[in-house]
This record gives C-alpha cells, structure tokens and sequence, in this order.
C-alpha cells in the first residue's frame, strides 16, 4: 500500500546545463624552439590568470583588465583574446570558490595538497624533486582559448590540416606562431575534424604533465528535445560509499515511492585501471538513463560538491580512508548529467541538506526501506517541491523532558570518557583520533541546546521561531541512533516505528539507558 505522506509542492523552473563534447590528445612538437615558444606562453598565461584573480578581488572589472592597454596584455605580452581568456579563467575560480562556501583569498594555484606537502619539507633527493616539478607544471602550465564563430573556429589555437595529418597552430601572442601535430585516437575525433572543415567554434586547453603538452577540445552541443520531465515523476539517485552501490527510488508526481533498487558499484572498485574504472561507470549511467527513459521521468540528484578526502595521520583510520578515496560520487553523477542531456532527460539537481538524516528517520522505519533508498527518496520528492514535515511522534519526543536529559547526560558521560583515554593513550595517531570524537560529542551537546528555543522551523529552515530547535532532525539524529540505537549510523531503523508513531521510547525507559550493543563505548560506524 503506498504511503500518502502530508506535503506542500512549489513548483521552480529549471534552466538546462549546456552538454559539452571534448577530445583529449597529446601535442608533438617537430621544432624544439616551437616548444619551448609554446611552453614560455603557458607561463606567461598561467602568470596572467593568477594577476586577473587577485586584481578580481579587489574589485577591478573584466572590461578594464582585458583592454589593449590594460595590465594583462603588455605585463604578460598577450594580445587581447588571451587576455580575456585569463580573465575569464579567474572569474570562474573566483565563482566556484564563492559556491563552496570558501574564502576566495585562501585558493592555492598550482593545488593546496602540493602546497601543503611542499610546506613540511620533510621530503629529499628524487621525491621532492618530483613534487617541485608537479607543482611547477600545475601553476605554469594552462593555456585556454575560447571558439568563436565569426573567427573560423579559433583564434588564437586552431586546427590545420596539412598533409593528411592534423596540427594545431599556436598563435605566441606577438603575431608569430608555433605548430604541432595532434596525437590521439579519441572516439570523437571526427567529430571535432567536422567542426574543424565547417569552421564551427571550439574551445582549447593546453595542459602540461611529466614535461609534455596535452590538449583539450571541447565545443557545446545543442541538447536533444526534452522527452522525459519532472511532471511525469523522477528517477532519484544516491551514491554510497559502505556498501559500495547506488541507490534508485522512482517516484511518481504525487511524491509517493513506486519503485526501488540498488545497482552494485563494486566492479568499480575491482577494475584494474582507470580507464576499466570510466567504463564500468559509464555502463552504469547508461542504465540509469535508460531507466529514466522507461518511465518517461526526470533524474534528480544531489548537487555536485567537493567532498573532503581524509589523509594518513589524521585519525580517521585506514579502512575510512580506502572507502572515501574509492568513493566515485562527482565522476558518477558528471557522466549521469551528460549522458542524460543527449538522450533528453532532464536532470533536476537539489540541495544535498539532511537528505539522508530525513530519509533514516522518517521514510526507513514509515516503508521498511534502507538507509540508501530512503535518502534517495527524500531527494525525488525535494525534486519535485516537496518539503518533509516533521511526525507528529517526532515532535511528542522532542517535548519530553526526560527524553531530553537523558540524551544530554549521555553525550556529557562519553565526552568525560572520551577524556579519560584520550590522556591515558601514548599513541599520536590514537589520540587524534579520540580528540576528533570527543569535538564531535561536543558539538552534539551544543546542537541539543538548540531544544531550549532557538530560532528554527519543523522542516528544518530559519524562519520563525520554534522549540522544536534550529535543526530538529539532526537533534533527532544525534539523540536516536547512539544513545539509543547504539550506532552513529544504524542499519536496522525499524526500532523507531513505534517512536515515529507514537513518540514513545518506553522500550528504552526502564533504566533509562541505551539498548544493548549502546552507551558511550559502543562502535563508531561512518558514512560518507
């Protein structure tokens, strides 16, 4: 029997991403003063981009940095195409920078883990000599150009055929160029000489890695006429990292679950190589597309961001590290996104926010789902403008005073445990590791003081105020799953059916402790 959850929809009008095309393909340089001509321009351009975003920050305009006479085009002898270029290169690192939330003036060119590995200076001879030209090549060696229609192509790099070989010339920024051949066997090589004979715009990239120079064509292409949307439901997406899968909810306009599934992402992990690795996910987004298309529905998914990757020495432990740094999450959704606008399905992508806080604790005990599906649920119904309420049984639970104290005397109990060994234990990586769980209970017990009546809503957003608490369900989150469930993140939710319903937690009362396998010593399980 479908579940008919209570909910309001907004409807937003969504504008489409542009699907890009590219090659990938190695340059070759016959003439060495060719190269090493090309390689003092990818300085100077790198050199540029780095001026324009600090020249950005402080409030210059594009129009006035990209002028013939302006700082770009006589400090780093470019013309006036690449100077806008430069900018525009900034102004994007300058955007993405903003998006995540970061401040714009901490953005390291050339890689903040280089940076930081180059700070400690604790590496010699042939190692540190290595991460001295890796850091070299990621801060001198960018050179972009963008296509232009009414220029044939492009300016500034553009396609040659000569002899029945192709070549890309290089315009030095003083009226001389240089030439080299274009290596590769990419798949969509004719489809860039077409754009190449009819004259049609594309982009170029220039790149260096281990001393060679590697170009990157890519052009825009018109999307294909929308035939599955958002009014006939969504496939919604959710990647998983233990295990290792994705999970599937397809959910009609109504906002109720019509079906589910998981697709395993473990031959991901078990292939041999890069390339065996882009396949099998490729492979993937093609059922995922294909499913949508089934149906006649959109794909929602989570809004790409950057996930933060642990580091050795940093406590999180071996096993931890091995799931984030295998965890194909952007690389996944990136193929899903454009594979879906070529086929015309349209992607709808929402904010990530408590998705799978929401989805344990309401839809995985309400229709016996997993962790995974439910949190894909609550991303398909967020898709289509619905906004989760709290349950009733939630809110009777968060009135309770008892409820209330003893979770708060739980967290104060573990994090004067968490004390104790922290100073009892001699080992560096240990202790670093008891310090992170003991901030992390700290920030547990100043999350439920947000109970006493800070401002908040029962969907979770700022407006008015409410004694349920800022966040209510992450106050549900971290007063249910340990000190009751006995697990940071549980996989049996069923036990909070009752409390859903009704806000009882009177199998947990008797002696007002957690139920076996809880308390303050019970094993921490992480999720990505």
């Amino acid at each position: 029997m479908k579940a008919k959850p209570k909910a309001t929809r907004k409807r937003t009008s969504q504008k489409r991403a542009k699907a890009f095309t590219g090659v990938h393909a190695l340059l070759v340089f016959p003439s060495g003063e060719d190269q090493k001509s090309t390689l003092d321009l990818m300085r100077r351009f790198s050199a540029a981009v780095r001026y324009a975003y600090n020249r950005l920050l402080e409030g210059q305009t594009r129009e006035d940095l990209k002028r013939q006479d302006g700082p770009l085009c006589p400090f780093f002898g470019l013309n006036t195409r690449y100077a806008d270029d430069a900018v525009m290169k900034a102004q994007a690192l300058l955007d993405s920078a903003r998006e995540r939330g970061e401040d714009p003036r901490k953005v390291v060119f050339g890689g903040r883990r280089l940076f930081e590995t180059l700070r400690r200076r604790h590496l010699s001879g042939k190692p540190l000599k290595e991460l001295k030209r890796e850091w070299k090549e990621k801060r001198q060696g960018l050179l972009y150009s963008r296509g232009d229609k009414t220029k044939g192509g492009n300016l500034n790099l553009r396609l040659l055929v000569k002899e029945g070989a192709l070549w890309l010339r290089i315009n030095l920024g003083d009226g001389s160029y240089a030439h080299a051949l274009i290596q590769t066997k990419h798949p969509n090589l004719n489809a860039l000489l077409q754009r190449a004979y009819a004259s049609l715009p594309y982009n170029v990239e220039l790149s260096l890695k281990d001393g060679k120079v590697y170009a990157t064509f890519t052009w825009e292409e018109e999307p294909a006429p929308l035939v599955a949307t958002k009014e006939n439901g969504v496939l919604a997406l959710d990647v998983n990292s233990d295990p290792y899968h994705l999970a599937l909810a397809l959910v009609s306009p109504d906002g109720n679950l019509r079906r589910h599934l998981t697709l395993s992402l473990e031959e991901v992990d078990r292939a041999p190589n890069k390339g065996a690795k882009e396949l099998v996910l490729w492979k993937i987004a093609h059922q995922v597309v294909s499913l949508a298309l089934e149906h006649g529905v959109a794909i929602a998914t989570e809004r790409l961001r950057y996930l933060r990757k642990s580091r050795r020495g940093d406590g999180s432990g071996r096993a931890f590290r091995r799931k984030q740094h295998r965890f194909a999450h952007a690389s996944l959704l990136r193929k899903v996104h454009s594979l879906a606008g070529k086929r015309g399905v349209q992607v709808v992508e929402v904010n990530p926010q408590d998705t799978s806080t929401i989805g344990m604790l309401k839809y995985a005990p309400l229709l016996s789902l997993s962790k995974d599906v439910a949190a894909a649920y609550v991303i398909g119904r967020r898709a289509l403008g619905f906004k989760e309420k709290l349950p009733k049984g939630y809110g009777k639970l968060l009135r309770d005073e008892r409820f209330r104290d003893h979770v708060q005397g739980f967290y104060a109990s573990r994090a004067q445990e968490l004390r104790a060994k922290r100073s009892a234990e001699s080992n560096p990586y240990l202790r670093r590791r008891l310090s992170q769980e003991l901030e992390r209970a700290k920030r547990h017990l100043s999350l439920l003081s947000s109970l006493q009546g800070s401002p908040g809503s029962q969907e979770g957003s700022t407006e008015g105020r409410n004694f349920l608490g800022a966040h209510p369900w992450r106050v549900l989150r971290v007063g249910l799953f340990l000190p009751l469930l006995g697990r940071e993140v549980p996989r049996d939710l069923s036990p909070l059916k009752p409390i859903l319903f009704g806000g009882s937690w009177e199998g947990w009362r008797g002696g007002l402790g957690p139920p076996p396998g809880g308390g303050p010593e019970c094993a921490n399980v992480r999720s990505t």
